[in-house]
């Protein structure tokens, strides 16, 4: 087996060469057989679950992962602080000699899961390998996310709703950054979600972001959530303004349901050159600015009625001029909502100093917000009676470089070599 830079091209060129033709149950036995020119021994692929509480191995065509863990706790285990942290991690080598690792598989800085990779050898150019295999591997994956089943049935633990099925196939993945901005969501009850959609998308120096809350727990919510993302993306990708997508929203929703069905949302647009955050509310809780790790105020602005109720009520743009380092928070009534049966809400200041105490931690926002969506769920012993969905996005500055910031928020690895 070569120890060279040209096994490790290799391994990448034939890898990316067979995936153009490739299921997915073929990709860990193609995977493995592809790095054995870079030297690596062993190879197990693992994703997270939907609601990122465990990662799974993904089972190759042949059995040739018989005698290894199938399910991994993220909290507790190594290859999970791989995950939760987004580091490259010593693991216990399976073999006579040698070493082994969990190398973190990211799209970019959404997390997908961890990568089990051993070989002979512990240098600089195996490092940069198995970083290279993963990210490749990370890539075939999202490429084939939209047409596995096999994928969509791997990352379930139970049933999903067909709402739940609608608005996971339309949402942005939860995670993105770049120099500018870092910007991470979570929304539970992750089988069951119906009317929370949120939504994020950048337009050179503008990030636009939204978050929207329909009438209702069922299907109907799920498909009028669905109707006003719609509409609103189709506003936005033809130049409109902020009042211009919102009402595109009431107008879809009234034509399809005559006032019969609602949404609430904020629409906001940071321009990442100044700084300057612009939002519409209709009918939605107001955003919260954290700022210096400590929370400031709601953004008071008059809110529009619910889009969807054609009531008249004009929308108003309201802004604020945010620091470098301030975080923008949008959230449904499910977040503070939540409480068990006969006890206090979750509400807002537990939910802001969740948020604050995890960032002086020093944890990627990820990590924060796959905790805090645990925590609203224990709070409420596991059920939800409400959508609760978090959008936050982190403001670094108006440089696209250097990334450097954004990579620790997000927990992406420094590169090795």
């Amino acid at each position: 087996m070569e120890r060279s830079g040209e096994g490790g091209r290799r391994m990448l060129a034939d890898l990316l060469y067979a995936s153009h033709l490739m299921p997915i149950e073929l990709l860990p036995s193609k995977a493995a057989e592809c790095a054995r020119a870079a030297a690596f021994d062993e190879l197990r692929i693992y994703v997270a679950d939907l609601q990122r509480t465990s990662l799974r191995l993904l089972p190759g065509a042949e059995a040739g992962d018989q005698g290894h863990e199938r399910e991994l706790h993220i909290e507790g285990t190594v290859a999970g602080r791989a995950y939760q942290y987004g580091h490259v991690l010593a693991a216990a080598p399976s073999g006579a000699a040698g070493s082994a690792w969990w190398v973190p598989l990211l799209d970019g800085t959404e997390r997908i899961g961890v990568l089990r990779v051993s070989a002979a050898h512990d240098d600089a150019d195996t490092r940069t390998d198995m970083e290279a295999l993963a990210a490749l591997i990370s890539l075939i994956i999202m490429s084939k996310r939209g047409t596995s089943d096999a994928l969509a049935k791997l990352i379930r633990v139970r049933p999903m709703s067909v709402a739940a099925e609608m608005q996971w196939n339309l949402l942005p993945p939860r995670t993105y950054a770049d120099g500018r901005v870092a910007i991470s969501a979570s929304l539970e009850p992750a089988y069951e979600i119906s009317g929370d959609v949120f939504e994020y998308a950048v337009d050179g120096p503008l990030v636009h972001l939204t978050i929207f809350d329909a009438m209702g727990h069922d299907t109907a919510a799920g498909l009028s959530g669905a109707l006003a993302l719609g509409a609103c993306r189709n506003a936005r990708r033809q130049g409109a303004d902020l009042l211009g997508k919102a009402e595109a929203v009431e107008a879809a929703l009234v034509e399809q349901y005559a006032g019969g069905r609602y949404v609430t949302g904020v629409l906001a647009t940071l321009d990442t050159r100044t700084g300057v955050l612009e939002w519409v509310n209709r009918g939605h809780h107001p955003p919260i600015v954290l700022r210096d790790n400590r929370w400031t105020t709601h953004l008071a602005c008059p809110p529009a009625h619910p889009m969807g109720l054609d009531l008249g009520v004009p929308g108003t743009v309201c802004q604020e001029h945010l620091q470098p380092g301030d975080r923008i928070v949008l959230y449904t009534d499910g977040i503070t909502e939540a409480r068990r049966p006969g006890d206090r809400e979750f509400g807002l200041e537990r939910f802001c100093d969740f948020l604050i105490r995890h960032h002086a931690d020093g944890l990627p926002v990820p990590e924060t917000l796959r905790r805090l969506i645990h925590a609203v769920l224990d709070y409420h012993d596991g059920r939800l009676q409400d959508d609760a969905t978090v959008l936050l996005c982190e403001w670094i500055g108006p440089r696209m470089e250097p990334a450097r910031t954004a990579a620790d928020l997000t927990g992406l690895p420094p590169r090795q070599g």
